[in-house]
């Protein structure tokens, strides 16, 4: 197709532009096609006649080779010497340059497609089926419903007249009872005096055959209301359609809603779940009884991870359908952590030997136990399974039907290997078909009873193999159907023959659809006025009817309401049931749970009992993953090149936990806290410190009680035997002063006893420090006098003077008071405090005294020990004068030992942590302290009371 015009070729546009119509599909081009067309037209011709042909672009342009145009062979509209295209030509100069642009634009690209078209120029003319599979019942007003009973459809040579013609296979008993729901709620609201009054209602039903392109030839024959089509036109007269009904399937659904839409009419679909038919602008008439896919497989991924099967595969159908439910399916499983071992599209209508050997053996060999089965529902996938001998089902391999296959309860008889113990969702609806109405109705459902009623015969025929009273017809269903033995009748056979009219499991998705529509009618022909009446004739209900249908609400027993939702979707709750195969001819539903969309969100899903069959070994519910799960304590790890559902499990690091099942991450516990020994959760941490109970603590409480008893009995004798030699000799005062702070260094030792807190961290060294400082200064003060007493005995000395309690006093208040202004210094600008250490020791808090100033805390200590070696060196230098009581030696020696414990107590009290610590400190403390006792009150003691001979004034005279 060219256009030899100079504005498009001004316009030329080259191959790199092209490609933005080469991303869209041929119904894309459809699409643009009419739009781009229908804006000519609209200028080319009066609105009326334009509108006419607006409507028949799609039509006419049905000759693209995709989809349910497919096989419409109708001559292109765009042929150069086209009267239209003249028109078209002659209005392009008059338009804008944007919009000669897009034009251009797409005829150029057009081009690569217009060998497509011009290959479909046969004849203007629909093909035949071989049987057409028509239900009628005339009424006042009628609906139209195109209903999926057979499953498949093919191109077949009809050898009576050796045409080509549409021949159905396939009929589902199940697909039969929702022709009979149909019927018998439009004899429901018939015979109903409150619902339609002085109305009656008819329908005129095809069955589509589960085929787009005979689901397009219905739609039409019914429009026109002629066994052949003729589009855009009604040659009956006074037929008042209103509405229609169908389809099951979103193959068969969207064409015909495309079509509907274009003449306003309202559809209730019972079955298509394309998410599609939810885009109000796109089909803003269309209605479903049922949920989308969206809704399915958000519930189908809440109830994998229910049951913890994270790896999983999925088989669907190799067709536009397949895919979009792949990708649906493909989203909400990676919302939920949900991996797919393997996806196998497989071609649901031809038979490919080698492919199936391949997929099978995928299946076969994969690790997942639970697969996922979804897209077109068609029956080659179960003949392939069904005739292949080397198939006997998949042990351990639990499938997951989707509701379109799982409604169909027949298919599961075609391999009772595979699809036992599978699991299904169903969609529960307010109310139930098996009721005494019902059953009564089937009951009287008989060819004798109406002879007429094409429906009844076609069901004896195909379902209980009658035959007819029509030899041409019997004829062509025994050509049609070889598979049947017919015969003839005894004319007791009841359509309740048959399981599926048994009232088990029977969805009322297609009486609801047809009450609704009824409603809806009852609704709006209430708001008929009387110049309304007149307008009767006329097609009232077109782009009206949609307006009342979805004000329709349904109200249950529990009081609970029902209605469309904003995308005209029939919100229902779904049931799970796990499909039991206890003999080829009888399947067991067993109720699992349910999902409830009006629960809260960690509710909305309830499995009640899980005691029913599975399909392992032992009998339990099947193991699905990829990986071992990974247990509380324990977080995965991704292993390279590995979907997230294939990990390792490592343990959680130091300090952190897991306390779910298959964690990614660990948890880190609160500072105060620490996790047990598996690392499921955290524990309050163990507290080190030097308590009471403690068995050292024990010990040293039992030696500080000892060392005071001794100390106090010293102190006893010193003041029993205070008028002695001895005691008078060494400045007795100051043996006093020295016992007391000797004394109450022990007692200090209780301060490091027991959990450190502020007040006793800040005692501790401070009261050690201070009454070890005048201990130290006392033994100074002693030593000092030692020397002053030994140059005052010489005759006419200076040092006579010094002599007496004045001098060691003054030492001992000097030398105490610079520690004690050292100690408050340190108190005023950095005390010591409790500190909780939880890093030294893992699960451990250490509570020990940090020292706040280092300064301040080796001052004391470094205080206390020049003390000790001013003292020592005197001590060391005095210790040879002439003195029967001279203790300079006994000083030097307790120095030396004081000195000793304190220089070693350093680097120990540096390298160790907690009660370990205090353990240093106190036995430096006890040490020195029990060293200063011993070393200088023992020897005195000994004479004092095993020695009183030498305790006698003549000792304490020098003798040269």
């Amino acid at each position: 197709m060219t256009f030899p015009m100079a504005d498009i070729a001004a316009f030329s546009l080259g191959a790199p532009f092209c490609h933005i119509f080469e991303q869209v599909t041929i119904s894309a081009y459809v699409h643009l096609l009419a739009i781009f067309f229908g804006m000519s037209i609209y200028m080319t011709y009066e609105t009326k006649t334009a509108h006419t042909i607006i409507k028949q672009v799609p039509i006419m342009l049905s000759g693209v080779k995709t989809g349910w145009w497919y096989n419409l062979q109708v001559p292109p509209l765009l042929s150069p010497e086209s009267k239209l295209v003249c028109h078209i030509m002659q209005k392009f100069y008059f338009l804008t340059v944007n919009e000669k642009f897009m034009i251009v634009l797409f005829f150029q690209c057009f081009n690569k497609i217009n060998a497509e078209f011009e290959s479909q120029r046969v004849l203007t003319r629909i093909i035949k089926a071989v049987e057409e599979y028509e239900y009628i019942q005339e009424g006042d007003i009628m609906i139209g419903g195109v209903m999926t009973v057979h499953l498949n459809v093919f191109n077949f040579i009809f050898p009576w007249d050796n045409s080509t013609r549409l021949l159905c296979t396939d009929p589902i008993d199940e697909n039969i009872r929702h022709l009979m729901n149909f019927r018998f709620a439009a004899e429901q609201t018939n015979k109903d005096p409150e619902r339609l009054p002085n109305v009656t209602l008819g329908y005129h039903i095809y069955d589509s055959c589960g085929s787009a392109l005979k689901a397009v030839r219905s739609v039409l024959q019914i429009l026109s209301g002629t066994r052949e089509p003729v589009p855009n036109y009604s040659c009956v007269g006074k037929r008042n359609i209103a509405g229609f009904i169908g389809d099951l399937t979103s193959e068969t659904t969207v064409p015909i809603a495309q079509i509907l839409t274009l003449y306003g009419y309202s559809q209730i679909s019972y079955g298509a779940t394309d998410p599609l038919l939810s885009d109000r602008v796109m089909f803003p008439y269309v209605f479903r009884t049922v949920q989308s896919d969206e809704s399915h497989y958000f519930v189908m991924s809440k109830l994998l991870r229910h049951f913890g099967w994270t790896w999983v595969g999925v088989i669907t159908s190799d067709d536009i359908s397949g895919e979009r439910e792949h990708q649906i399916l493909a989203k909400y499983l990676s919302r939920e952590g949900i991996c797919i071992e393997f996806s196998l599209g497989i071609n649901m209508n031809i038979y490919k030997n080698f492919q199936w050997k391949k997929d099978n053996k995928i299946i076969q060999e994969s690790s997942t136990n639970v697969i996922i089965l979804c897209g077109t529902v068609s029956m080659m996938f179960l003949q392939r399974v069904y005739y292949d001998p080397h198939i006997k089902g998949f042990p351990e391999k639990t499938f997951i039907l989707s509701p379109n296959w799982g409604s169909m309860e027949a298919i599961l008889y075609y391999a009772v290997e595979i699809f036992n113990c599978s699991l299904v969702l169903v969609p529960e609806y307010h109310y139930d078909l098996d009721t005494p109405e019902m059953r009564s109705f089937l009951e009287k459902s008989h060819p004798s009873n109406y002879p007429e009623d094409k429906l009844l015969e076609d069901i004896w025929m195909i379902y209980l193999d009658c035959l007819s009273e029509d030899q041409k017809k019997n004829d062509l269903y025994k050509y049609i159907y070889t598979y049947i033995d017919f015969h003839t009748c005894t004319g007791k056979e009841r359509i309740t023959d048959l399981d599926y009219f048994r009232g088990k499991h029977n969805s009322p998705q297609v009486h609801l659809a047809v009450d609704m529509m009824s409603r809806a009618l009852h609704d709006m022909n209430m708001k008929l006025n009387k110049k309304s009446q007149e307008k009767r004739k006329m097609d009232i209900y077109m782009h009206q009817l949609h307006l009342y249908l979805k004000r329709i609400q349904y109200r249950s027993k529990l009081g609970q309401t029902f209605s469309f939702n904003e995308n005209r979707e029939y919100i229902t709750k779904y049931s799970v049931y796990s499909n039991f195969m206890a003999s080829p001819k009888l399947l067991i539903k067993n109720f699992l749970g349910e999902f409830s969309p009006w629960a809260p969100l960690d509710q909305q899903l309830n499995i009640t009992s899980t005691s029913v069959p599975w399909n392992t070994k032992d009998n339990t519910i099947p193991r699905s993953q990829c990986s071992v799960s990974c247990f509380p304590g324990q977080r995965k790890m991704p292993i390279p090149r590995a979907q997230s559902c294939c990990y390792n499990c490592v343990p959680c690091a130091e300090g952190e936990i897991s306390n779910t099942t298959d964690s990614v991450s660990c948890i880190r516990c609160p500072d105060m806290e620490w996790p047990n020994e598996k690392k499921s959760h955290c524990i309050g941490r163990e507290e080190d410190f030097l308590s009471y109970t403690t068995f050292i603590s024990i010990v040293i409480s039992v030696a500080l009680v000892l060392f005071l008893l001794i100390t106090h009995l010293i102190l006893g004798v010193f003041i029993k035997y205070q008028d002695t030699p001895i005691v008078r000799a060494n400045n007795r005062s100051q043996s006093f002063l020295l016992l007391v702070s000797i004394k109450l260094s022990f007692l200090s030792v209780f301060l490091f006893l027991g959990r450190p807190v502020d007040i006793t961290c800040m005692l501790r060294i401070i009261t050690f420090g201070i009454t070890f400082s005048i201990a130290v200064s006392s033994l100074l003060a002693k030593t000092i006098m030692v020397c002053v007493a030994f140059k005052a005995t010489k005759p006419g000395s200076s040092w006579r003077k010094w002599v007496g309690v004045k001098l060691s006093n003054s030492v001992v208040l000097f030398c105490s008071s610079i520690q004690i202004i050292i100690c408050m210094t340190w108190l005023a600008i950095s005390p010591p405090f409790q500190e909780l250490d939880l890093h030294t020791y893992p699960g451990t808090i250490i509570i020990q005294c940090n020292e706040g100033s280092a300064i301040g805390f080796y001052s004391v200590i470094g205080y206390m020990g020049l003390l000790a070696a001013v003292s020592f060196v005197l001590a060391f230098l005095a210790r040879t004068l002439p003195d029967s009581f001279n203790e300079a030696k006994y000083i030097t020696f307790s120095m030396l030992l004081f000195c000793s414990v304190w220089i070693t107590m350093i680097p120990a009290y540096l390298s160790t942590k907690g009660k370990n610590t205090v353990c240093v400190e106190i036995f430096a403390i006890l040490t020195s302290s029990a060293g200063l006792l011993f070393c200088i009150f023992l020897p005195k003691c000994y004479i004092i009371i095993l020695r009183p001979d030498i305790n006698i004034k003549s000792n304490l005279l020098y003798k040269d």
